[in-house]
């Protein structure tokens, strides 16, 4: 590669494990080994260790920077701090509606009160009647968004019932989703907001004899196989290996020939349904970290 050498860091909010994390690391490292670009990816679910991260990354002058931001009002100042050290910075996934606050000059993901919309309504045509969506991560206010979209979509032919679990650990989203469905058998679908709860949540609904279905948002490589059998009834997709990609891409671009992708618009990268119905279409991209 006969490219300038740079550095960008890209720091998420990402929990250890989470599948969904790892395909937007794939997607960014691969951007990164194209470009001839030093990533240096880190994460933390907590929001002061991710300012803190933000910070060290100012601190070490990074050509680039893209950001998560699940709580803008804490994480926004942070980047902004970056903007400020002329460092530019670009948002990834959480933060849509608010990185233009704070000087981002870009933003890739989806609009996620949009998609838990377009969830809510393919709900309403299930003729869904009490919906348990699942928030794996408290005060992430993408999720949050996710589950009054799904309320708005539903209207008023249904309810949606919020629980919140801790994601990082899986058994116990299992036992208390469990406990959930065997206290209430009016719940007709769970809506999880990623795969791996979903999975849960499957496991859940056959240790309790619920008669439920379950739905999600994000994808991984077992989502295929889960929705091949019939466990999962669709998910709604953002692409997190097309939003790590973009984010370092864009940040090489900026530096390369001061080019902004997207115009300081969002670039959308979502939603999209995956159901049994295309599920082979997406099968090989999954197998291959993907989707």
């Amino acid at each position: 590669m006969d490219t300038e050498r740079i550095v960008v860091s890209m720091v998420s909010h990402g929990a250890p494990g989470d599948t969904f994390w790892d395909l937007v690391r794939k997607g960014a490292e691969d951007a990164a080994r194209k470009n001839n670009v030093e990533l240096r990816y880190s994460a933390d679910p907590e929001v002061p260790n991710q300012a803190n991260l933000i910070q060290s990354a100012i601190d070490a002058r990074v050509d680039g920077l893209a950001v998560t931001m699940p709580n803008a009002d804490a994480l926004g100042p942070a980047a902004q701090r970056a903007v400020d050290a002329g460092i530019p910075v670009v948002g990834l996934n959480a933060g849509m509606d608010r990185y233009q606050d704070f000087g981002l000059s870009g933003f890739f993901g989806q609009e996620e009160s949009v998609a838990g919309t377009r969830a809510g309504e393919r709900l309403a045509q299930e003729q869904a009647k009490h919906v348990l969506c699942v928030i794996h991560e408290q005060g992430n206010s993408s999720q949050e968004a996710r589950c009054s979209g799904v309320a708005s979509g539903l209207g008023g032919g249904g309810e949606v019932e919020t629980i919140y679990v801790n994601g990082m650990d899986l058994t116990s989203v299992q036992s208390t989703l469990q406990a959930k469905l065997a206290q209430d058998r009016s719940i007709d679908w769970v809506m999880g907001l990623v795969t791996p709860v979903a999975l849960a949540a499957v496991n859940s609904a056959r240790d309790a004899g619920a008669e439920v279905k379950i739905a999600t948002f994000d994808t991984n490589a077992q989502l295929v196989e889960a929705v091949r059998k019939g466990d999962i009834a669709f998910a709604i997709d953002q692409q997190p290996y097309l939003q790590g990609y973009m984010a370092v891409d864009s940040l090489w671009l900026a530096h390369r020939n001061g080019s902004t992708v997207g115009g300081g618009r969002p670039v959308y990268t979502g939603p999209s349904f995956v159901d049994s119905s295309n599920i082979d279409t997406i099968a090989d991209a999954a197998q291959a970290g993907l989707r």
